[in-house]
């Protein structure tokens, strides 16, 4: 029997994987959470043979515990599921370590043949992932930029309409050195300009 847990806050969502999972005699429903914290609890005590992993949770990033769980169960298979299409955050979810990442709204079938293709040990992507992420003309970041903790602060600031002078006086630091972490973020980002990193850093739900 392949032991599957779900963690994902959204009922609808749950109800659906539910009734799917339960029309396969193969697979059994081993343990339901809705984020984080209960996730690792439970994984501390009892470890399926895959879990199933919304991206999108109340406490943190489903990208950051995908990386948590890599690092401490580094046999435990992960399957990401998803609404977010874009290339960075398709990237970024299989560098930190998921075995698959299927889109939401995917059909039935392609969840059980992901459950089935990622514990032979292969990685694998909806049929609107691998489109989205191998077409080598789509525009785009490859993965979420990594940024630190004084670049967020700085981009907040900047998102609340700061200028660098007052960003320095307000983080006891020199303008130079918010115009360098300035410089630095629109290096990560690909682009010229903090509007476009705004725009990312709030998709990718950054600050």
């Amino acid at each position: 029997m392949i032991q599957v847990f779900i963690t994902d806050d959204h009922p609808i969502v749950l109800e659906g994987i539910k009734n799917l999972l339960s029309t396969r005699d193969e697979i059994v429903l081993a343990g339901i959470f809705q984020n984080s914290k209960d996730t690792l609890e439970a994984l501390a005590n009892d470890l399926p043979d895959l879990l199933l992993l919304d991206i999108n949770l109340p406490d943190i990033s489903g990208i950051e515990l995908t990386k948590q769980i890599r690092d401490t169960y580094p046999e435990l298979k992960i399957i990401v599921l998803s609404v977010h299409n874009e290339k960075a955050v398709i990237g970024s979810v299989l560098q930190n370590g998921a075995n698959g990442y299927v889109l939401k709204n995917s059909i039935g079938d392609e969840i059980i043949q992901a459950i089935h293709q990622v514990l032979d040990g292969i990685t694998y992507m909806c049929r609107q992932t691998r489109e989205i992420y191998h077409n080598q003309d789509s525009n785009g970041l490859d993965t979420i930029p990594k940024i630190t903790r004084r670049e967020k602060e700085i981009l907040q600031l900047v998102t609340e309409g700061y200028t660098s002078s007052q960003i320095a006086e307000k983080l006891f630091i020199s303008p130079h050195t918010v115009e360098t972490h300035r410089k630095n973020l629109m290096e990560k980002f690909d682009v010229n300009n903090m509007t476009a990193i705004i725009k990312y850093a709030t998709e990718f739900k950054l600050l």
